[in-house]
């Protein structure tokens, strides 16, 4: 969720050591802000080794197969097999050397100057201090590697996606999380045929990517007689009695879409342990990592809000578009998740444009701000002075509402969610592993809500708290033209002892990874939390259950699926 949880995520593998435009990336190294050591390049380095490190001591092999392992391990996809022998040819020899020295990932990777603490910083290191002076520990190292000649290149600069078979690659990479669109978009309506790449995962797959009056959301063009213009699934006419299928089923059902203004939780930032477990890897370890490079290691198609597959985690909850698609057919592939990691109310602004909705030709929309973390949350050493403040969200998120009223049709919905008080952070996970430190009980998440001074523990919800209530501010007293406005309190605290009901433990509701995400269970619940009030405090929000629903299953089936 913010710069400095995310930094260290964002590199479980070598080709991530260079997409520096996963500034959101974040980490769990103990109180140091990974900027300090020039964040990604440092701590990717340091989970690299780290693996390498462990997958040796669980294979009973040396350091040289290790690595090879490694590599063999990755998929074709991307370049990702080839980069990492290309790595292990460039730096392979120094790490070996350094690593049988018994150096740790730690002073490898500040020796190899992938990491470089600047002057007057915070040092960044993930295991415990050296027994010796940290000065001595690393000048020892750089002798063993003096006569290197991989040391006359800098690293803490280097970058992959400078190799020419990368550089397009990267680039796509960049431009998607950039203007948060789809970056194959051929009609230029934002809406795409391409899952990844900010393409139908994260926001309902284009039926025609050639006609930009065609996408998914809209209104029916002339009852979608003789095309289907908002992607639904639904049209033609029935030739029984001649009347248009949008029209006899849709017509009147209220439909309307779901649309969520997050940040990395919305998005559902979700890093599999097995990356990191040397124990657990294997061939099939890493299937699924093009696809979460791609998405920015996101997995918006299972998020609480627009996700449209079921959990893997075999709860029966459904998110929130899929509750409103089993309400009314109508509403298929209506779905936005305009989430960017790192999103807080401060930088909104520099993607929410991304938000596809036009007044005059769409149906109108459920809106979900969801900004539940970085405005508490920097990274930096002392994070207080850099919290938003009331006055500061105020202004914000009054900016945001104004924006949304000038583009939402009338008749559409904002919920604004407040934030969590992140205390049973620190209560359910602070003694817990890490899971690259699980081999040699070594490592442990720690930072942000999760730091051992119980007075910054303090005034951080104590600020998160005030957030809300301005939130609550906002909602009770502000009028819009095209939308009605509401507030709902994060009720983490009510979803953990529904958990508990169920005969669960807090801690398996967050990332095991970074010990800070809602994980995919606590996504779900949350969402079937937020159903249910809404459908006990304002049923309109949710519009009329379509009493056709079985008849559009009858002649259309899947309705051409997600």
């Amino acid at each position: 969720m913010n710069s400095l949880w995310k930094a260290l995520l964002a590199a479980p593998l070598l080709l991530l050591l260079s997409l520096h435009s996963w500034a959101s990336a974040v980490s769990y190294i103990d109180q140091h802000s990974t900027s300090h050591s020039n964040g990604h390049t440092c701590v990717g380095c340091v989970l690299v080794v780290s693996v390498v490190e462990q997958l040796a001591q669980v294979h009973n092999s040396t350091i040289q197969a290790s690595m090879e392992r490694l590599c063999s391990y990755l998929p074709k996809k991307l370049f990702l097999k080839t980069t990492c022998y290309l790595m292990v040819h460039k730096f392979g020899s120094d790490i070996i050397k350094l690593l049988e020295a018994g150096m740790n990932a730690d002073v490898v990777c500040h020796t190899l100057e992938f990491c470089k603490q600047n002057t007057g910083q915070p040092l960044c290191h993930l295991y415990p201090l050296p027994r010796e002076s940290w000065k001595f520990t690393l000048e020892k190292a750089r002798q063993i590697v003096k006569k290197s000649s991989t040391m006359q290149y800098p690293r803490s600069g280097s970058n992959i996606c400078s190799l020419p078979f990368l550089a397009k690659i990267c680039q796509k990479i960049k431009l998607s999380i950039t203007n948060s669109v789809p970056y194959k978009d051929m009609d230029s309506d934002k809406y795409s045929v391409f899952p990844t790449l900010r393409g139908y995962q994260w926001r309902g797959r284009d039926c025609n990517d050639s006609d930009k009056t065609v996408y998914p959301g809209r209104r029916p063009d002339n009852w979608d007689i003789h095309r289907d213009s908002n992607c639904n699934g639904i049209w033609g006419k029935d030739p029984k009695d001649g009347i248009p299928y949008e029209k006899k089923f849709c017509e009147g059902s209220q439909p309307r879409g779901i649309i969520l203004l997050g940040d990395s939780a919305g998005a559902h930032f979700h890093i599999p342990p097995e990356w990191l477990a040397a124990s657990q890897m294997s061939l099939n370890s890493f299937f699924s990592l093009p696809m979460a490079i791609t998405n920015e290691l996101d997995w918006p198609q299972r998020s609480g809000v627009t996700g449209f597959l079921d959990a893997t985690s075999r709860i029966e909850e459904k998110s929130i578009y899929l509750r409103l698609r089993r309400r009314n057919h109508c509403n298929h592939r209506d779905y936005q998740n305009i989430s960017r990691n790192g999103a807080s109310s401060h930088n909104l602004e520099e993607f929410i444009k991304s938000l596809s909705r036009n007044q005059l030709l769409d149906h109108p929309a459920i809106v979900i701000y969801a900004m539940i973390g970085n405005d508490v949350c920097n990274g930096q050493t002392d994070p207080v002075p850099k919290m938003t403040t009331p006055e500061k969200l105020y202004s914000n998120v009054m900016q945001t509402l104004k924006y949304l009223n000038s583009h939402l049709p009338n008749g559409s919905h904002v919920i604004l969610y407040g934030l969590p008080d992140g205390t049973f952070l620190w209560d359910n996970l602070h003694n817990r592993y890490h899971p690259l430190g699980q081999l040699n009980k070594d490592v442990s998440p720690c930072s942000g809500w999760l730091t051992s001074n119980k007075t910054l523990r303090t005034l951080t919800s104590e600020r998160a708290e005030q957030l809300s209530n301005t939130l609550k501010k906002i909602a009770t007293s502000e009028k819009f033209t095209n939308f009605n406005l509401f507030y709902m309190d994060f009720a983490f605290q009510e979803i953990i002892e529904e958990w508990r009901r169920r005969g669960g433990q807090p801690w398996q509701l967050i990332e095991p990874v970074d010990g800070f995400h809602p994980n995919e269970v606590a996504s779900f619940l949350l969402a079937e939390n937020l159903w249910k009030k809404v459908q006990l405090q304002w049923p309109q929000v949710l519009g009329k259950e379509n009493p056709f629903n079985s008849q559009i299953e009858q002649v259309f089936g899947d309705q051409g699926g997600h």
